[in-house]
């Protein structure tokens, strides 16, 4: 329990954030396991469509500070990787 009028902001802005972030996650998620899902299909047009669409929202995703930058990255290239090993 927050003690000073401080800490009692402090604690809202949190769960607003956290809120935030949570959907953002989900929404990145979402995206990956779209790429994810092409790939296990085997088509690959669908796979780098499903890629393109990704990225952006990965990359939105580290300017806001729900990923760090080389999470992204790496999960960018691993993807990126296995869509090109399908044709």
């Amino acid at each position: 329990m927050a003690n000073t009028t401080q800490s009692a902001k402090r604690a809202r802005q949190n769960e607003r954030r956290f809120a935030v972030n949570k959907a953002r996650r989900s929404r990145i998620r979402t995206y990956l396991r779209k790429v994810e899902e092409a790939i296990a299909s085997g088509d690959q047009n669908a796979a780098q469509e499903a890629l393109k669409a990704a990225q952006p929202e990965l990359m939105r995703g580290v300017s806001k500070g729900v990923f760090h930058k080389n999470t992204a990255s790496r999960k960018m290239s691993r993807l990126a990787h296995r869509v090109k090993t399908l044709g």
